[in-house]
């Protein structure tokens, strides 16, 4: 599918057209209308006009066309990791990440049926595996789809049969007029979703700290690279939240990296350490400043 089913579709053409009215107040986000991506974007900016944008690529370009002012991406997830591939997305698209913000996540099963007539759920393969104990313990087979929102739009589009249901947001429901079943069915109740926000340009002023710094490098293709490389962060106190490796190409020889650390490139302590990084390094890019939305090792 690369289009909205039809309910979903004459809504999108709506904040399409209220954004491209005022760009500079639009905030792109790939889904449906009620997506959590759109709950999100409410949350992070209340008086921004959402962008709806059928994939991650598509919110992209929305910010480097100049048609939304920045991009809301959720790149990892508590219960099912990763999201968005933003070793991919981010080094070639010129954009900067300018903040992040936690969503928790409040998945619901909407249909017309009763929960012992559901035998198929349509949603994002994210959501679907974090309900994936749910669903299986009530024989629920998981249906693949663009989004959670857009699922909620196509099982309307179907005919809403007894036998098939959506897992999506409270807000979908409240918008296609798809009755919830069943709500907050997440595999865990802290289910939590980060994003981050892209734009063109750090901003003039950073706001108040604490600061994330996100990063990319690549390791030299020798013994123990990585281990050198990671020195400096703990000579110098510098506390490393995230860090994945990923191979491109294929030639699987040196591998890149994606990490977060907290603190300001200023701050002396990863000042240095990002000096010793980039000595065993091939290369190092800092893909964004930005205050935290939430102190790391505290639970919410």
């Amino acid at each position: 599918m690369q289009t909205y089913p039809a309910p979903a579709a004459a809504l999108v053409d709506q904040m399409v057209a209220a954004a491209a009215a005022n760009p500079e107040r639009a905030v792109a986000f790939q889904g449906a209308p009620g997506a959590n991506s759109h709950i999100a974007v409410g949350e992070a900016f209340p008086d921004a006009l959402p962008l709806p944008c059928f994939q991650f690529e598509d919110a992209i370009d929305a910010v480097r066309e100049g048609r939304a002012d920045c991009a809301l991406i959720p790149i990892e997830n508590s219960l099912h990791g990763r999201v968005a591939d933003m070793h991919f997305l981010l080094p070639e698209s010129g954009l900067v990440i300018t903040g992040e913000h936690f969503l928790a996540v409040r998945h619901c099963l909407l249909g017309t049926g009763t929960l012992d007539e559901v035998r198929e759920a349509m949603s994002h393969p994210q959501a679907l595996g974090q309900c994936r104990h749910w669903l299986r313990a009530r024989g629920i087979l998981p249906i693949a789809f663009a989004d959670t929102a857009a699922a909620a739009a196509e099982v309307v589009a179907l005919g809403a049969p007894g036998h098939l249901a959506a897992l999506a947001p409270r807000l979908a429901s409240e918008i296609y007029g798809l009755p919830m079943i069943a709500e907050a069915i997440a595999d865990e109740v802290d289910n939590t979703t980060r994003f981050v926000a892209l734009a063109l340009a750090p901003p003039a002023e950073l706001g108040p700290g604490p600061y994330m710094t996100t990063l990319m490098f690549a390791v030299k293709n020798v013994p123990a690279a990585l281990f050198k490389a990671m020195g400096g962060f703990a000579t110098n106190g510098v506390n490393m939240t995230k860090l994945e490796s990923y191979q491109r190409g294929g030639a699987f020889q040196a591998t890149e990296f994606y990490a977060d650390i907290e603190g300001h490139p200023e701050d002396v302590g990863v000042r240095r350490a990002l000096e010793e990084l980039a000595f065993h390094s091939r290369w190092v890019r800092v893909l964004g400043t930005y205050p935290q939305a939430r102190e790391r090792g505290v639970a919410p």
